[in-house]
């Protein structure tokens, strides 16, 4: 590193890099955007195909030198009509409505609503163990709390998730006639969080959603007292055929064609519920921002920088896959790849995946982000869809944020636009591009 005047020209550059964020940039202006005109926008609806619109126009107004489109087939799960559940005592017949969002990917109940009585387990394990005798005809409740002495709440997600992964495969072979899960929220409050499940082929389908978690207190507090009670559930959700939509990416063309590509990312689908103002709409708007910046700082790369919207993160992961294996394809070198997919929350640091020489080259340029309080670079990862590009000897980083609220929003209605800081997300764009920066001037060798 070269110094001036007591500084480096890298912490110059990631000073000019930082202070064109936070005072001008556009990321969280785009966002709202994104949010309030758009919405939600689940793989194959209308919603959708508008983000990719919106996506292809503002990759442009970011300064891209191209923009492109990848034509993919994505899963097509709908809602329907809202989902509806309630508690009936068996004391007295009296009706305790219950705040339910299904699964994606579930059935629906036919049209019909659902009444029967309810086992409540903690967890998949314990599930096995009642056998069918225990659950044949009920509709199995798992009250499986994410783990609070887990610091970093991701450590705490992993587990907590297989029962929304899983529940409903469980129960379906010990003859339940539908899952209800605690939500996948470390907080209580009263938002249900939805997020994918996984059907094999070889069993039936039942319907399968997450119960918020000040209700699922409610509803294990009541089953104490209550063993007979019983809930009526309706779902109207259904899978409907595969529908076409597009990754969407948008380049700053570099200096040399052979260096390759480093790459900046984050989905563009969400779930129906919400705004997907946090998950992913923050890191698109991040990824893209990565090419304002890096324009504006008026560096000229060595390597193509490309910023891509993934489509289809949340229900099948189509996007990622098949831009790696158009990537594969077409033989582009793919150096580094980095996806936001953590939430817009104050950057902390990069989760790291790849070659141990190349986690420490990165975990050398450490002091020049320390000013900025970000320090973690010892946590293993990448993202969803860039972890399709793994087998090409891409090096991948994900962008960590500060994860304590993530889980709060993730997934749930609560995921709107009002609950993301501009200061916040607008450094994690920053970060991002300083990173960039850093790679495409040092290389990872």
């Amino acid at each position: 590193m070269i110094t001036v005047f007591g500084q480096s020209q890298d912490s110059l550059m990631l000073r000019k890099i930082y202070n064109e964020s936070l005072e001008h940039g556009q990321a969280y202006n785009y966002l709202k955007v994104l949010c309030k005109q758009i919405g939600h926008r689940l793989s194959g609806s209308p919603e959708a195909e508008k983000a990719v619109k919106w996506a292809e126009k503002s990759m442009k107004d970011f300064g891209a030198d191209t923009v492109f489109l990848q034509n993919i087939m994505v899963p097509h799960w709908v809602r329907g009509e809202k989902e509806s559940a309630s508690i009936i005592s068996s004391k007295n017949n009296q009706s305790t409505p219950l705040n339910v969002l299904a699964l994606g990917g579930s059935v629906g109940t036919n049209g019909k609503t659902i009444a029967a009585n309810v086992v409540e387990v903690t967890s998949l394990d314990e599930l096995d163990k009642l056998g069918t005798s225990k659950c044949a005809g009920k509709i199995v409740f798992i009250n499986q709390h994410m783990d609070a002495t887990k610091i970093m709440t991701f450590d705490a997600y992993g587990p907590a998730v297989t029962i929304r992964w899983a529940g409903a495969k469980r129960a379906a072979p010990l003859g339940a006639v539908a899952v209800i899960i605690r939500s996948v929220n470390p907080s209580l409050d009263d938002f249900p969080h939805t997020g994918t499940l996984h059907y094999p082929d070889t069993i039936k389908k039942i319907p399968a959603c997450a119960v918020s978690t000040n209700d699922a207190e409610k509803l294990s507090a009541m089953l104490k007292s209550d063993p007979q009670l019983k809930i009526k559930l309706k779902m109207n959700c259904m899978q409907l055929p595969d529908a076409p939509s597009h990754n969407v990416s948008g380049e700053i063309k570099g200096a040399d064609a052979n260096a390759g590509y480093l790459i900046v990312g984050g989905h563009l689908d969400s779930w129906d519920t919400g705004e997907g103002a946090h998950d992913d709409g923050a890191g698109v708007v991040q990824a893209m921002e990565v090419l304002n910046l890096l324009k504006k700082a008026g560096i000229k790369p060595r390597h193509t920088i490309r910023a891509v919207a993934f489509m289809n993160e949340e229900n099948g992961g189509k996007g990622g896959e098949y831009y790696a294996k158009n990537a594969l394809e077409k033989n582009e070198k793919h150096i580094a790849a980095i996806e936001s997919d953590c939430g817009g929350f104050t950057p902390r640091g990069f989760f790291l995946q790849g070659d141990s020489l190349k986690k420490e080259k990165i975990r050398s340029w450490k002091n020049l982000f320390e000013s900025y309080q970000i320090h973690s670079f010892n946590f293993d990862g990448g993202g969803a869809d860039i972890g399709h590009l793994k087998n090409q000897n891409t090096f991948l980083l994900g962008l960590l944020p500060d994860t304590q609220r993530y889980f709060d929003i993730h997934h749930s209605p609560n995921d709107v636009f009002e609950h993301v800081n501009r200061r916040e997300l607008q450094l994690g764009a920053a970060t991002m591009a300083a990173m960039i920066y850093l790679i495409d001037k040092y290389g990872l060798e």
